[in-house]
């Protein structure tokens, strides 16, 4: 205020009364347990033990909005084609067929198209992925290599003229093909392959070699027996006229014909072998491939981001190997995104299975009283409701990273672009590796019925294994998140702008950077507790203690061992910090959807707006509670709230037991997808009688 607009009146006596006024206002805020304030909330008091009424209906639609539509085709086609049905014994080679027939039957005869969704519309393609895997997980995974790796790379590497000349057959699936990237040296490294398109100026074309055994093409699907085309990843060296030479442009893309297309013989200098019987996944054929001198025309190169002319001259929009490196990836990363939404389904799959079956199977119980449910008891519930509680986390996370991807291939924005990567890397990782462990407790808490192949844990866990390693191993994308996360660290203390996901940094470091407030550490209040600001604080202030102390590790170690021998040397914490910060991001998510629920809805039921922010709750404070060591170390929380969090969790656990039929019944899954016994509301054990001969 300038002393010149002061009253006359204005003295020091009263300045310092408005500051103790304004410390005495601070205090109170300390003192008291503030309301969840800003989050109007439908909250289920411990002291009412009722029930809740779920709309499952209205949930479900809520859930999966308008792909319904697409999925339910899917579905409805291969329950009205028994032949097309997977059955629970086949061999690879029986299995490879029938998935290639599945594949021609949903595009050919029920006439859903996905390759138009991949670039207009990637959500409506990730629904479908979805549903498909469902009915077969090799299913799912080879119309992802046929359209989302192969078909992608067409359109998304290439330009006018791949898409004019390939499009069509890739859609109708005249041109299957396959994804040539991995080799036998090399997977995550990528920089690092070794085969090799070099450039011949006077007859004009491309000549693909394998230099060595480990420059072999490995892992790639299609390629054993159906495909008849590769885009093939190869450093592309280009003669000059020094002592060198060849120039190394970098990794391209090159489109190769590996099978005649008319009598589908392996073409002149390709070497096609198969993979052989795999741990899961046996409907793809994944082979291994070798090129020795093969031809192919200039126009082959997928020039989108590099271009050689007639002459031999190489032009790029792009200044650097590395800039080019990872624009080729980054139009990649839809396989990422594919992968962590599929693994959800998977997730669904088995967690419906499983609670279904707990809740009918029914074993012991109190003197001279009938038997109860499992599901009834506490070690049952400790298995199964978080897990279901972080489903329907991981639902809405991953859908809003379909949603994001979507936009970005929309708009081309440069901010979403490293959004997106990094958060595809996460989640990816994150969920998968998540969905894996839950499918050994699902099959686990069934019991000796769970090990029967046809309750479906077995082919669901070996099927689904791999996604923890492809698109990415797991512990590598980890490091990419938390080397994002670094890099954000680094602009914040910079002044520079944090892109959206890591906004919370700011606020989050800035409170982490000060002492945790020692009487709001024992709060433990239940309005307290399942107040979204105080769950979502915690998992940031978690975040921003890793991140802060990571950095100073770095720093630290760096100096001794050299930024690869401390980055080594903190992978662990690193590893942490990853997975910490997606851990956030997907409870932003949960209670993001929760307060959309209303806005949505058409005629929105407040009970099941109640059931989702039960939910919601469960997710976060069992995770708060599973990494309470933590908050206890720095007392972020006291011992009274932590005694309290805990007794609150069981609580919420037992009240989402009690709606977890409803619950499951909300993923709307058709029983030919669930299609255990086991599973079934009635007669859940009449197969067993039958396969014995009873």
């Amino acid at each position: 205020m300038n002393p010149s607009n002061q009253s006359p009146n204005h003295t020091a006596e009263d300045e310092s009364q408005a500051v103790v006024t304004r410390r005495i206002q601070r205090l109170s805020l300390h003192l008291m347990a503030p309301s969840a304030q800003n989050y109007d909330l439908c909250i289920v008091s411990c002291s009412s033990r009722g029930k809740l009424e779920v709309d499952k209906a209205q949930l479900s639609g809520y859930m999966r909005g308008k792909h319904r539509e697409i999925q339910e085709r899917v579905f409805e086609y291969f329950n009205s084609r028994p032949d097309l049905q997977t059955p629970v014994e086949i061999l690879k080679d029986d299995h490879r067929e029938l998935c290639w027939r599945q594949l021609l039957g949903l595009v050919r005869e029920a006439g859903i198209k996905p390759f138009k969704h991949v670039a207009e519309d990637p959500a409506q393609y990730f629904a479908i992925a979805e549903a498909v895997g469902s009915v077969d997980m090799s299913l799912g995974i080879k119309m992802g290599v046929q359209y989302s790796l192969w078909g992608g790379s067409v359109i998304n590497l290439g330009t006018k003229k791949h898409r004019d000349k390939y499009y069509d057959g890739i859609d109708n699936l005249d041109y299957p093909g396959c994804f040539a990237m991995t080799e036998l040296h090399h997977g995550s490294n990528v920089q690092g392959l070794q085969t090799v398109a070099t450039f011949d100026p006077i007859k004009d074309e491309f000549i693909i070699n394998t230099p060595n055994d480990g420059a072999i093409k490995w892992w790639i699907g299609n390629a054993a027996v159906h495909g008849k085309f590769a885009t093939v990843f190869a450093k592309l060296m280009l003669p000059t006229h020094d002592s060198k030479g060849y120039s190394d442009m970098g990794v391209h893309a090159f489109i190769v014909p590996i099978r005649d297309m008319k009598t589908h013989q392996t073409l002149p200098g390709i070497e096609i072998h198969d993979c052989g019987h795999k741990v899961g996944l046996n409907g793809v054929d994944n082979g291994a491939l070798r090129f020795c001198s093969v031809r192919i025309p200039r126009d082959n190169l997928l020039n989108r981001f590099g271009d050689v002319s007639r002459d031999g001259k190489y032009t790029s929009s792009l200044p650097t190997i590395n800039k080019r490196f990872a624009a080729t990836l980054g139009e990649l990363v839809g396989g990422r995104v594919g992968l962590a939404y599929s693994s959800v389904g998977v997730l669904k799959i088995a967690a419906t299975i499983a609670i279904r079956y707990s809740l009918l199977r029914q074993q012991f119980g109190p003197p001279r009283k009938p038997e109860v449910s499992i599901l009834d008891y506490q070690s049952q519930q400790h298995k199964l409701m978080p897990m279901l509680a972080s489903t329907y986390a991981f639902h809405f996370a991953t859908a809003n990273l379909v949603e994001k991807y979507s936009e970005m291939k929309k708009t081309h924005d440069e901010q979403l672009v490293g959004d997106v990567h990094a958060l595809s890397a996460g989640l990816k990782s994150y969920v998968t590796s998540y969905t894996a462990k839950s499918l050994s407790v699902c099959r686990e808490a069934c019991g000796g019925h769970g090990y029967a192949a046809v309750n479906r844990f077995g082919s669901l866990r070996n099927d689904h294994d791999i996604f923890q390693t492809f698109e990415g191993d797991n512990t590598v994308l980890l490091q990419q998140v938390a080397g994002d996360l670094l890099k954000q660290y680094k602009e914040k203390f910079q002044g520079g702008p944090l892109t959206v996901t890591w906004n919370y940094l700011r606020e989050s470091m800035n409170a982490y950077l000060s002492q945790p407030n020692p009487v709001t550490a024992r709060w433990e209040g239940e309005e307290h507790l399942r107040d979204p600001k105080f769950q979502l604080d915690a998992f940031r202030y978690r975040t921003s203690r890793l991140l802060q102390s990571v950095a100073v590790r770095l720093r630290k170690h760096s100096k001794t061992l050299g930024s690869f021998g401390a980055w080594n040397r903190c992978l662990n914490h690193l590893l942490t910090l990853a997975e910490s910060h997606i851990e956030s991001v997907i409870l932003a998510k949960f209670i993001e959807a929760v307060q959309k629920y209303f806005l949505v809805s058409s005629c929105p039921d407040p009970s099941s707006r109640a059931a989702l922010k039960l939910v919601c709750d469960l997710y976060a404070l069992n995770r708060i509670w599973n990494d309470i060591g933590t908050y206890r170390n720095v007392d972020y929380v006291a011992p009274n709230k932590a005694k309290a969090i805990h007794k609150l969790t069981e609580y919420l656990s037992f009240q989402v037991r009690n709606i977890a039929g409803e619950l499951i019944d909300a993923f709307d899954l058709p029983d030919y997808v669930t299609r255990a016994p086991i599973a079934r509301q009635s007669d859940a054990y009449a197969y067993y009688t039958q396969i014995v001969g009873f």
